[in-house]
Formats: C-alpha cells, sequence, structure tokens
C-alpha cells in the first residue's frame, strides 16, 4: 500500500512543448492517504487516463514529480512501482482456464500451492467466478473476462496501488451495479489504496470517498461527493456532478450585487473588491422553489421522473431547471421562483468567489 504524491505534474505528447495548449495535463497535484478509495472523474479527453498512465509508470511526465510514500518514483517502471491496472476492454489468457488466469500473477511471485488456491477461491467467490474456475476463460462473455481481469488485479495483496481505467465499460448495467457494491465491499475489507477513472458520475460518487474532477487537462476540485454536490468550486463541477446539473446564469454585478435581468439574487458570496471577465451565479435544480414574487420566469415544459417534476423554464437571463416534488402545485405560463440563499454560489471567470 502506498501514500501518493503528485507534485506539478504537466505532460505533452510533443517533444518540445512550448505554450499551454501543447499539453494534455497542467500543474496537477495531489496528495492521496495510503488506503484510500478514489476517483478520477472527467470527460472523455480531459486527460484521466494520462493522468494514471503516469501514476502506473507506461508514461513518464514532461514535468513534475510521482511519489509513493515519500519515495520519487518518476522514473520508474510499472514493475519497480508494484502496481496493479486494470484496463477498459478485457485482458485475459485466453487457453488458460479461469482458475490460471487468477493464479498467474501469484504463481509468478512465488506463492504456494495452498496460498494461491486460498487467494483464487476468495477472489473468485466475490465475483461470482466460483462455478467458472475449470472453464476456459476464451469461452465466457466479455463481462465474464472483465471480472477476470479485476480478478488478477485485486488477488494480489503486495501492490502499492490498484488502479481501475473505466474496467465497467463492457458490463451491463445490472452488473455494474453489483461489481461497483463489490469493489466498494473489497477496499472496506483490505484498505489498499484503489484509483477509479470513469466519466461516469455514479460510479464515481458511489465508490469514491475523495472525488478528483478533471476538466480540459486541470483539477478543477476535489472532494467527498457531498462537497462536490453542495459546492462545486468550479461551474463545470456543478454542470457535470448532478442529474440535471447546475443552472448558471450570467449576471451584472451592481454595488456587490449579482443581478440578473434588474432582479438582485442573494448568494452565500458577493462579488465586493472583486474584478473578473466574466460573472456567474448558479444555484442547482433543487434549491430552486416557486414563490408569488422573485425572478419572473416562462414555464416551457413538465417532465415527471416519478419523485420530482423537471420543470424547464426560461427567463432573460438564461433557461432553468427547477426540481419540484410531485406533490406541489405548478404554476402555467408565467411564475416567479426564488432561490436558496445558502445553495446559490458567485462565480467570477468560472471559479467559485470565496
Amino acid at each position: 500500500m502506498a501514500k501518493i504524491t503528485l507534485k506539478d505534474l504537466s505532460h505533452s505528447y510533443l517533444k518540445n512543448p512550448e505554450k499551454d495548449s501543447d499539453f494534455v495535463i497542467t500543474n496537477v497535484n495531489i496528495d492521496w492517504k495510503d488506503g484510500g478509495a478514489y476517483a478520477l472523474l472527467g470527460p472523455s479527453g480531459c486527460g484521466k487516463t494520462t493522468l494514471l498512465n503516469i501514476i502506473s509508470g507506461l508514461l513518464t511526465p514532461t514535468k513534475g514529480q510521482i511519489l509513493f510514500n515519500d519515495k520519487d518514483v518518476t522514473q520508474l517502471n510499472p514493475v519497480q512501482r508494484d502496481i496493479a491496472q486494470i484496463f477498459q476492454f478485457p485482458v485475459i489468457y485466453d487457453t488458460m482456464s479461469v482458475y490460471d488466469n487468477l493464479a498467474f500473477p501469484l504463481k509468478n511471485r512465488g506463492l504456494s500451492d495452498s496460498q494461491i488456491a486460498s487467494k483464487v477461491k476468495e477472489i473468485a467467490e466475490m465475483l461470482e467466478l466460483t462455478t467458472t474456475l475449470s472453464n476456459r476463460a476464451s469461452g465466457l462473455t466479455a463481462d465474464g473476462k472483465q471480472k477476470i481481469s479485476l480478478g488478477r488485479g485485486l488477488v494480489r495483496s503486495d501492490v502499492n496501488v490498484i488502479m481501475f481505467d473505466e474496467p465497467l465499460t463492457v458490463i451491463d448495467p445490472h452488473l455494474k451495479w453489483v461489481l461497483r457494491s463489490k469493489l466498494k465491499e473489497l477496499h472496506q475489507r483490505i484498505s489498499r489504496t484503489m484509483i477509479y477513472v470513469t466519466h461516469d458520475q455514479t460510479e464515481a460518487l458511489t465508490f469514491a470517498d475523495q472525488v478528483v474532477v478533471m476538466h480540459e487537462g486541470q483539477i478543477v476540485q476535489t472532494g467527498t461527493p457531498v462537497e462536490l454536490f453542495e459546492k462545486p468550486k468550479h461551474t463545470f463541477v456543478g454542470h457535470f456532478i448532478g442529474s440535471p446539473g447546475m443552472n448558471i446564469l450570467p449576471c451584472k454585478i451592481q454595488n456587490g450585487k449579482a443581478m440578473v435581468n434588474g432582479n438582485i439574487i442573494e448568494t452565500e458570496n458577493d462579488f465586493k473588491n472583486k474584478n473578473f471577465t466574466k460573472t456567474e451565479i448558479g444555484v442547482r435544480p433543487e434549491f430552486i422553489k416557486f414563490d408569488s414574487s422573485g425572478l419572473p420566469v416562462k414555464i416551457n415544459k413538465v417532465s415527471n421522473t416519478g419523485r420530482y417534476n423537471v420543470v424547464d423554464t426560461e427567463c432573460e437571463g438564461g433557461k432553468l431547471k427547477i426540481l419540484s416534488p410531485v406533490t406541489s402545485k405548478i404554476p402555467t405560463g408565467s411564475a416567479f421562483v426564488k432561490f436558496d440563499k445558502k445553495r446559490t454560489f458567485a462565480y467570477g471567470d468560472s471559479w467559485i468567489i470565496e
């Protein structure tokens, strides 16, 4: 197991990068505690897989350092770093049985037959592979093969970190939920450092204790799932986390107050003594309610999602989505809305103002 520290990491696939746009990740600083469960979350192309490959040793960063337990491992290869990595698509030995696939990493490390049998049995039970242990791996379905890949990464107890690169892409939706629960259960049992890369917020928020959100090669926020939802530090986090995502409205500043279409919007923070190129306010659909006064909106559509209605509205500042309990009466045509001040935040040039 290892504490992992990333210091001032930047990486470019160009031989001689000169400007910021030449880098796929820039100025990444992370300090992950030993034994934690972490997720790298972001859309395709944001740099999360590049960052994972740098941590594993498959890539050497253009700039910066990687430390395991305060030891510089930047120039070490994956074997020397003692890591396990599970990739997006299954990597198995087709001619071997399921048992031999799971046992392979342990045999390479000279464990006894009894030790191997015990570890393989434990992982096979956890991944529901027990009945297929004697089968050839080539005969399994795509999700069965991916469970073997997961098992090979999990079977070793001597690794510094286990890394998952979108491992549930080929898994059917029901089994995804089962395997996420299994991985969480395993982490709680063995407390090994685990890093999970995904573009799926559900996977990240249900697996990880701490989530790192990436956008255009930068880390825009690190926090617990609750922190990311309740107080996004960047408008991208507000939009990306949650369904529907946070409403972002452009605003004007007058006397330190946010104004939308001539209406003062009370926020948890303010714009006093601040200068920005772009100013916005952000509020989640859950924290907007209909009222007898406030910001005037036009109601365009109401969609029933079960417990809530998603109400699509628009004002002169832009479009707003509102989550309203199905038991609440929804106006028709025009209405007024108010925002929960404690859940409404001011943003300057996309970053929260603090």
